[in-house]
């Protein structure tokens, strides 16, 4: 008898952890199809939920970790890439969610990542910019043209930082590889400038931004998200 009622525990531990994996398959699948449609995505993302068992967050309403992998973000005609979500302490209430309501949907934080490509900085800067790359937490460029009817050839160092319009690119330092050294105020002038990206689907502006060897890393975090509020605001963006 203790060995039936050993094989019947264990069966039922096994048909537990089974439904708990299948339903939080379920959960991804139904959450990133939400995600696809409330922000216009032509890919369904990668969702994870962390945290076991499953069935008991569902059924509580509250989950500790999700990760959601976007891929590509369009914004104002900039493309970046690897748009990642992470948002932390979760509240789902499991009778709106099953009937398809986001109403009352939130997260302590949440978390947007993403890499603006050099190619796309590149693509809104000067024409004297040829090169870009990462320097420590600043970016090097190589240049060629000229300023103010001065031949410019060599490198310079930029800075980059977060504004209300988008990523602000502007010179710190000039190299001239033995040409006429031409005054920093002159240089910032004509070498700076705007990549039009402020915010990520989080609903709140870029606010750390690190050079990596493909391109800037940037971060934007919200607190005390509501998810009908981030519907709310990409409709109101994509009407701009």
């Amino acid at each position: 008898m203790r060995k039936v009622l050993l094989v019947l525990l264990i069966f039922a531990a096994v048909v537990l952890v089974a439904a708990d994996r299948i339903g939080v398959r379920v959960a991804q699948d139904q959450i990133g199809r939400q995600v696809a449609a409330q922000y216009n995505l032509r890919q369904q993302p990668d969702v994870t939920i962390h945290g076991f068992p499953f069935l008991t967050q569902a059924v509580g309403g509250e989950y500790e970790h999700i990760e959601v992998s976007i891929g590509d973000w369009t914004e104002r005609g900039v493309t970046v890439s690897g748009v990642k979500v992470d948002m932390r302490g979760v509240n789902a209430p499991l009778s709106e969610v099953s009937q398809g309501s986001a109403a009352n949907v939130t997260a302590r934080t949440a978390t947007a990542s993403a890499v603006v490509p050099y190619a796309v900085i590149q693509k809104e800067a000067p024409k004297e910019v040829k090169r870009i790359g990462p320097k420590g937490d600043d970016l090097s460029v190589d240049l060629t043209g000229s300023i103010l009817g001065f031949p410019l050839s060599g490198t310079a160092v930029v800075q980059v930082k977060p504004t209300a319009k988008g990523i602000a690119i502007s010179p710190v330092s000039v190299g001239s590889d033995g040409a006429v050294q031409i005054p920093l105020v002159a240089v910032k002038q004509q070498l700076t400038w705007v990549v039009p990206v402020s915010d990520l689907p989080v609903g709140s502006r870029i606010s750390e931004i690190r050079p990596t060897p493909d391109g800037l890393r940037v971060s934007a975090t919200a607190q005390n998200v509501r998810l009908n509020d981030l519907q709310s605001a990409q409709k109101q963006g994509g009407a701009s």
